[in-house]
């Protein structure tokens, strides 16, 4: 029923109708912005969890939150291609100089901001992200070392002043944050450390897969200390309810308790699923009260749409050495945690195909490490997208 009112938006990073169950960690973010406008510092935010939990949208309500504070914001996304570690610090370079153009709009031209914008020209070039020609403000020979932590720490450094006349901050959002080359994250935290030491108003804030906090600490020791970790997991039941049945009831909809159940209980408090299987509901009635048969078709609508690209982008990274580890990791039963062991005798490869397919999936971001001698999928549900191609429903 009219299609295109759907309040439901399942996508990547798609903000939904209410973003229900995340106040602690929008709270947690107001507070730091509160800190930096006051002059005092705080520590910054990362956000880690499964794929499908909302990271991108919270990462995203954040950004904008301080950009309406006022600071300048830089969002960037890393990737795994070969091209990742080049495209990452153009696009911080770009938004660098986005950023400044907007910073300079309506403030006197004072020498701290002069200095800035010209350790920034310097910076820029050194990225390639712009010549000498094209350059608005002259270079002063500072952050163009070409060493990318030395040239980092001086283009904050002198951004200090200005910042601090201005009352405002940087904020680097970085999305998939466990596929930052080593020498960026090691720039960034390193940069992040001595700046809250020197009392700048400079943050990283980031969001990634659960294996994040472990990358961050394997870069620098200090990094434990450096964030306040937030993992973002399933919704409680009641925000989970609220996700579905707010946006129907803005609109004059209602929905059974039945359908709800199962739809709440499909998608197991994960705001993706929950997304898509109230799009699916909307789209399947054709009335204003959703009932448990139309929750029926909506659920197996979903999972038909999931099982051709959310799921499968995940099956088909795999080799099939690594789908036979995915098949008896999903054959186990109704577990969120595997142990190494057990999947390995049962998958019936030799131990160093094992170890290496094991290591592979890993590297893909298929599957994770929890702990020691235990794996985890890093997309919830995808045990019963194995299942459901192991007897050809999918």
């Amino acid at each position: 029923m009219h299609p295109e009112l759907n309040p439901f938006t399942p996508g990547s990073g798609l903000e939904p109708p209410r973003l229900a169950g995340r106040d602690h960690e929008v709270s947690a973010f107001d507070l730091l912005v509160a800190r930096s406008l006051a002059g005092r510092q705080g520590a910054s935010i990362v956000l880690h969890g499964y794929r499908g939990v909302g990271k991108t949208v919270l990462l995203n309500a954040m950004r904008e939150q301080a950009e309406r504070a006022g600071w300048l914001c830089i969002d960037v996304e890393a990737q795994t291609s070969d091209a990742g570690p080049t495209a990452i610090r153009q696009r911080i370079g770009r938004k660098l100089l986005e950023a400044a153009e907007s910073f300079k709009n309506g403030k006197s031209y004072t020498a701290a901001i002069r200095r800035a914008l010209g350790t920034l020209t310097g910076f820029s070039l050194s990225l390639g992200v712009v010549s000498i020609e094209t350059a608005r403000e002259p270079t002063n020979g500072r952050a163009s070392s070409g060493i990318l932590e030395v040239d980092l720490e001086e283009l904050v450094e002198d951004f200090a002043g200005a910042l601090r006349e201005s009352g405002t901050a940087v904020g680097i959002f970085i999305d998939e944050m466990q596929d930052v080359d080593t020498e960026l994250l090691s720039a960034l935290l390193t940069v992040q450390n001595r700046a809250g030491q020197k009392n700048i108003p400079f943050y990283v804030v980031g969001a990634g897969l659960p294996t994040l906090p472990a990358r961050l600490a394997t870069s620098r020791s200090y990094a434990e200390r450096l964030f306040e970790y937030r993992h973002v997991g399933a919704l409680s039941a009641e925000s989970a309810v609220a996700a579905i049945r707010d946006p129907l009831s803005r609109y004059g909809f209602g929905i059974d308790d039945d359908a709800l159940d199962l739809l709440t209980g499909a998608a197991r408090g994960y705001p993706y699923f929950l997304q898509m299987m109230g799009r699916e509901a909307w789209n399947l009635t054709d009335k204003r009260q959703i009932s448990l048969e139309t929750a029926e078709r909506a659920l197996n609508s979903a999972y038909a749409i999931l099982d051709q690209g959310y799921f499968r982008s995940s099956w088909d990274r795999a080799d099939t050495a690594e789908r036979a580890i995915l098949r008896c990791m999903a054959a186990t039963d109704d577990a969120d945690e595997y142990p190494v062991d057990q999947i390995a005798d049962r998958c019936g490869l030799d131990a160093s195909y094992f170890a290496a397919a094991r290591e592979s999936l890993e590297t893909k971001g298929v599957i994770f490490a929890v702990g020691p001698g235990r794996i985890a999928f890093t997309t919830p549900g995808m045990p019963g997208h194995v299942n459901r191609r192991a007897a050809g429903l999918a």
